[in-house]
């Protein structure tokens, strides 16, 4: 009897999941790197549904797909949540030292906790091997700790404001240089009863972007990271930065009751015509260029401008706000780390062929315009990031858990003028000072 129990325990431990469910998940402790021909299954976990962003879904389970075909003994097993959903499960997960094989984080303050608490593992031997000169420079930085890598992005965006063609020439308006030309703009369309800026928010994140560009215009590029990493935020330009956010809401430069609507509220009324300017992420461009749910006729009518420059500032036109969107990362308790990592450089190598020219995602890896068919936003965009002088991290992005979401509040205050900017920079500089 003992030796039939054995026999059948043995077969169970053998058998294969056809449905490429991982049974044994990610236990702690990582085995030797599998033999060519070993069954492994990969658990992964990524924030792209299919029906809110099916351009990303797509790509992912193209490359799936094709590093299947190329490995036959791997199977993955795939888990898909929305952005909140996601980063409330992560943190449930690795509290229980339970994260998948590959997942996706943010840079920064977001991943620190999970680097600190040897959650992730380093990638460099991927940034020296396969990956060596493959990404944008400066990309991998915000993934960075101590010297090591542990994340590697697959998502570039900087933040371009987008303007309705159509209404600028009907009014014999011209895309503005200086902030007192953007001010002049929001003036006349406000007099012919047009939206200026349509902006969304109650998601703080979007009133931050202009935030944080009137600090970089009117105190430079190196200011806000410097603010950060000293936890400090009592610069007179991050104050004067303040005053002029609340300058532009006392002026109405913003849809009516723009602290209440979400960002895809605020997004409706310019895909709908109705506002004149939308400050947002390069990842709106294919609604402006490839999506086929959007009228061409609309398409046609949207270009964008770089946020103006400031007189007396140190800022410059060719610096940006941005940085990367989420990155790779695999879990230090893998069973199969080292065949993780591959499939992570498979995924960083073919998510750069696929993403620009098949979903309108720019990629943290290079891109050369001049092999690729594009819609022209997006080589201008490309280009743009080419001659870059400098991207500067979102501010929330780059502060930790605690002080992000205070920057958030205080934002939402600010815009909704319920502190004074000298209030606002005092009260986000003592959160920074929790080093929380």
């Amino acid at each position: 009897m003992l030796l039939v129990l054995l026999l059948v325990a043995t077969a169970c431990g053998s058998g294969s999941n056809k449905e490429g469910k991982a049974s044994e998940g990610s236990a702690s402790g990582s085995k030797a790197p599998a033999a060519s021909g070993d069954k492994i299954k990969l658990k992964l976990m990524h924030l792209w549904p299919d029906g809110s962003n099916s351009a990303q879904n797509k790509v992912i389970k193209q490359i799936i797909e094709e590093y299947l075909t190329a490995n036959p003994n791997v199977t993955i097993d795939t888990e898909v949540l929305d952005t909140e959903q996601y980063k409330n499960k992560l943190k449930v997960l690795s509290a229980s030292n339970a994260l998948p094989d590959v997942g996706f984080t943010w840079a920064a303050g977001f991943m620190e906790p999970y680097v600190k608490g040897s959650m992730f593992t380093p990638l460099d031997d991927l940034l020296q091997g396969d990956l060596k000169d493959k990404f944008v420079s400066g990309t991998t930085d915000g993934y960075a700790f101590d010297g090591k890598t542990y994340g590697l992005p697959v998502e570039l965006n900087i933040v371009p404001v987008y303007y309705n063609k159509e209404i600028f020439a009907q009014n014999n308006l011209q895309p503005p240089q200086t902030l007192d030309d953007l001010k002049k703009i929001i003036q006349t369309l406000n007099d012919k009863g047009i939206t200026p800026i349509t902006l969304g928010a109650k998601d703080a994140w979007t009133a931050s972007f202009w935030y944080m560009y009137l600090a970089d215009r009117i105190g430079g590029p190196d200011l806000l990271d410097q603010s950060v990493a000293g936890s400090t935020f009592t610069d007179p330009s991050l104050i004067e930065a303040a005053k002029q956010a609340q300058e532009l809401v006392d002026m109405k430069a913003f849809v009516k009751g723009f602290n209440g609507l979400s960002n895809d509220e605020a997004k409706s009324e310019f895909m709908n015509g109705k506002a004149a300017m939308y400050a947002m992420g390069t990842w709106e461009v294919p609604n402006y260029t490839t999506n086929p749910d959007i009228p061409q006729e609309f398409k046609d009518k949207i270009g964008y401008f770089k946020f103006p420059t400031v007189a007396g500032g140190k800022g410059d036109l060719a610096d940006w706000v941005g940085g990367v969107g989420v990155g790779l990362f695999v879990s230090d308790k893998s069973q199969y780390k080292e065949e993780a990592k591959k499939f992570v450089s498979f995924f960083v190598q073919k998510w750069g062929e696929h993403s620009v020219t098949d979903a309108g995602i720019i990629p943290a890896t290079k891109v050369d315009t001049a092999t690729v068919k594009l819609p022209q936003m997006f080589i201008d965009l490309l280009n743009e990031l080419n001659s870059a002088k400098k991207v500067t991290l979102y501010v929330d992005v780059q502060m930790k858990p605690v002080a992000s979401e205070e920057h958030h509040n205080l934002v939402q205050a600010l815009f909704g003028k319920a502190v004074t900017p000298e209030e606002f920079a005092q009260k986000q500089e003592a959160a920074l000072k929790t080093g929380k």
